[in-house]
């Protein structure tokens, strides 16, 4: 909203400002972090009153998570008002990159409210129809994904990038709906199964959120693609102020998230800021990027498929519990020191993606 100001440049020059990326996402962190520590206390009293009892625990999970009972959820809502009231501020409503991303985070969300809600009101840690909910969120990254690529130049728009390579493209075709589909859709789920204990999810993912603000700045800036020799993707420099809102709104939400939690992020943000992660890396052509910098997040799933396929095999369990934060508990590691350890490593494959950029 803020960017048609810079139509009045000539009249005044300070509103040159709104014309520069970096100044919009600065603006944009600060504008959710704000509304996030104005407005959260609010929303997490409105939330505990009309949750009554909370968040359902496992009853086959780690004794220590019992002392959780009663803390709400849906905390995600905190985050996703305060990135879209950011981003309607700060961030340019035309490009289709904006709106693209956007949709994909809303519409996953309200899929995680949904899931959250019957949850709460069955007091069950079960949801709608797994299957059921996986058709949805193929069906909201597919039709966007379509969006994208028709914005994107052929062939750039249906292939992958392969780092390390900088001129090497697969091109998939109308194939790539369904893989950027599975990307998007796979980054959400990854996301949700990450967030079992109390900071664990919002951290990483800001750490992700900040490095792919970088790429997308980098991605959508034709001098320093080329210097950098990555593949050019007009307009999806935008993205870093979306990126710049989502670490402001996560910053607030851990406040409130910090051990002992007093709400929980739940379906309603972890499949919103999963989506997220997940539509940005395809839109600035660094899906399998998103996989070294996300590991965490592939680690947690990867236990979670392990864990099933071994015990419909052999009848036997690899890990003493899924997800993987789940074991490391039952090895006797604290939860701080599961959470803390994890943002560690989330930090050094940050690094190591980020060093993808320039090792072509």
């Amino acid at each position: 909203m803020l960017t048609y100001l810079q139509q009045f440049a000539d009249q005044a020059p300070i509103l040159n400002v709104f014309r520069y990326i970096t100044f919009r996402t600065g603006a944009a962190t600060m504008t959710a972090l704000i509304f996030v520590f104005l407005f959260g206390p609010a929303i997490i009293q409105g939330l505990k009153i009309r949750q009554g009892r909370g968040q359902p625990i496992r009853d086959d999970g780690p004794e220590s998570h019992f002392q959780k009972s009663g803390t709400p959820t849906m905390g995600g809502l905190m985050i996703l008002l305060g990135i879209t009231v950011s981003a309607l501020l700060w961030a340019d409503l035309t490009n289709i990159y904006v709106l693209s991303v956007l949709a994909i985070s809303v519409g996953f969300g309200l899929i995680g409210l949904y899931d959250d809600y019957l949850k709460v009101a069955s007091a069950s840690h079960k949801g709608f129809s797994g299957k059921m909910r996986l058709v949805l969120e193929f069906v909201v990254a597919g039709v966007v994904v379509v969006f994208m690529m028709n914005v994107g130049g052929d062939p750039l728009s249906s292939s992958l990038a392969i780092p390390f390579f900088k001129d090497f493209l697969v091109d998939l075709g109308v194939f790539f709906v369904l893989f950027a589909a599975f990307v998007i859709v796979g980054a959400g789920n990854s996301v949700n199964l990450t967030d079992g204990l109390d900071g664990l999810a919002i951290v990483p993912v800001m750490i992700a959120a900040a490095s792919f603000g970088m790429i997308a700045y980098l991605v959508g800036n034709a001098v320093f693609s080329d210097y950098l020799q990555i593949h050019n993707v007009k307009g999806t420099g935008e993205l870093a102020v979306l990126c710049g809102a989502l670490i402001g709104a996560g910053l607030g939400f851990l406040w409130f998230n910090a051990p002992p939690a007093a709400i929980f992020m739940g379906d309603t943000g972890s499949l919103a800021l999963g989506g997220m992660l997940g539509a940005i890396a395809v839109a600035t052509k660094h899906e399998i990027v998103l996989a070294i910098i996300g590991g965490i997040f592939v680690m947690e799933a990867l236990s979670v498929i392990i864990q099933v396929a071994s015990f419909k095999l052999t009848g036997r369990r690899v890990f003493r519990m899924a997800p993987i934060h789940h074991h490391f508990e039952q090895l006797g590691w604290t939860e701080p020191q599961v959470v803390i350890r994890f943002w560690i490593v989330a930090v050094v494959l940050a690094l190591i993606g980020l060093s993808t950029l320039k090792l072509r």
